[in-house]
């Protein structure tokens, strides 16, 4: 089919590729002239696993081609709407200027029987909004909402291979005709035995900011039972292992540490509690805003157990920060607990050298008061505490023994819990982990 994504960040450039590599005729709209030119050239303009192979791949074919101008899309059939809804920098909302500015400069170059399809993660009620919106400009084309359920660092595999495909579409047949397109761009897919969910719009906008908050519950919930841990001397990560076997709750996400970050669960649990209280059901997700509060609180734990780690005192110590992107396999610092820490503990006088494998250059950017290295040997070289907080594989897989004769003091936080207490104390270290006794 012949596809235009509008909007080339992570979501739309990954989008894009992927719909090039599954065989489809794509092109990619965005303003940023800079980015569109690295993307023509096959180099992403940040790191995610798999993208520049399906990248150069689809473009050196010729399927997959990127513009900066919204006429060059005027004879998709199938237009994707993939732009940000950051936080509004006045209160916790969405701001879905983007969004809005989107659909208002495609409505000109739809043509009749043209299906646009929402991907980006908005306020309950948006997708109403706007196709009332193409009814009127527009009546020839048709809407449909299509939420995204990437994870970063496996965003290549979950657009290629979803676990589930949601569609909220108008009723009756206008729906049906939109349910047909879209079954036909997710072929392969749908042919592999993806579960397939037809429903309203209001539905499918619910859906993905219901999965994230749900998430983020998840997570709070494990890291408010590992302060309950640490004042009773009981093991968090032993007790996610029992409650994870229960079947009903799972142990995936049921990890306690420093908390999550990055450019979607944050502003997604704000966003959905604000548009509550628009709503006038402010009560019905108050939780959300506890789950916030502890999720940051995460991050203040760490630094207290840096400070009591240093006998009261971080001034003029080395620490050395593994890690400052929110997650590993990717390079977004977005909301980063790790870059957090790193920036409260260079805030109490601590000689702070952070290294990451992918995103120094991101967190330089938003602190460049921080000292950087890419040598997670160089930053570990006499360092007083090691603080560890994205369980990048390579820090998940130091040697206690060979870490031991690069620093100064052997004391280390696990702000992931990811390293094996028992091997760590063996080889010498005061090993902190949370929740750990």
């Amino acid at each position: 089919m012949r596809i235009s994504v509008i909007g080339c960040g992570y979501l739309g450039a990954v989008h894009a590729s992927a719909m090039a590599e599954l065989g489809h005729d794509v092109i990619g709209i965005d303003v940023d002239e800079g980015k569109i030119a690295a993307l023509a050239a096959g180099r992403p303009p940040f790191f995610e696993p798999g993208l520049p192979e399906i990248l150069t791949s689809a473009t050196a074919t010729g399927r997959l081609r990127f513009s900066t101008d919204l006429a060059d899309a005027a004879d998709a059939e199938v237009h994707f709407v993939a732009v940000g809804t950051p936080q509004a920098a006045d209160t916790h909302a969405a701001d879905l200027r983007y969004v809005d500015a989107a659909f208002t400069s495609l409505l000109p170059h739809l043509a009749d029987g043209a299906l646009v399809v929402g991907k980006s993660t908005v306020p309950v009620g948006t997708a109403a909004r706007l196709a009332a919106l193409i009814a009127r400009e527009a009546p020839g084309a048709r809407l449909a909402w299509n939420p995204e359920f990437l994870r970063e660092g496996y965003a290549v595999k979950d657009t290629l291979e979803p676990d589930r495909l949601v569609y909220g579409v108008a009723a009756g047949e206008q729906g049906m005709a939109a349910a047909s397109v879209l079954d036909q761009v997710y072929r392969a897919a749908l042919e592999a035995g993806t579960p397939r969910i037809v429903t309203d719009y209001a539905t499918a906008e619910l859906v993905k900011v219901a999965a994230n908050a749900f998430l983020a519950t998840k997570i709070s919930f494990i890291n408010a039972m590992s302060e309950i841990a640490d004042v009773t001397g009981a093991d968090v990560t032993a007790l996610a292992d029992a409650i994870g076997h229960d079947a009903r709750i799972g142990r995936r996400f049921l990890n306690a540490g420093v908390g999550f970050g990055g450019g979607c669960l944050p502003k997604d649990i704000r966003a959905f509690t604000a548009r509550a209280d628009e709503l006038g059901r402010g009560d019905s997700l108050a939780f959300l805003k506890e789950v916030d509060t502890i999720n940051l609180r995460q991050r203040q734990r760490v630094v207290d157990l840096a400070v009591d780690a240093l006998d009261g005192s971080v001034f003029r110590k080395k620490v050395a920060v593994l890690g400052v992107t929110f997650k590993p396999e990717s390079d977004d610092v977005r909301d980063s607990p790790a870059l957090d820490v790193a920036v409260t503990l260079k805030g109490l006088g601590a000689d702070v050298v952070a290294t990451d494998p992918e995103g120094i250059e991101n967190a330089r950017l938003r602190h460049p008061q921080l000292d950087y290295t890419s040598s997670a040997r160089e930053a570990l070289r006499d360092a007083d505490l090691v603080v560890l907080v994205t369980e990048w594989r390579e820090y998940r897989a130091l040697d206690p023994e060979h870490t031991a004769g690069l620093v100064r003091g052997r004391r280390i936080i696990d702000g992931r819990n990811v390293l094996d207490p028992v091997a760590w104390r063996a080889a010498g270290w005061a090993y902190r982990g949370i929740g750990r006794p």
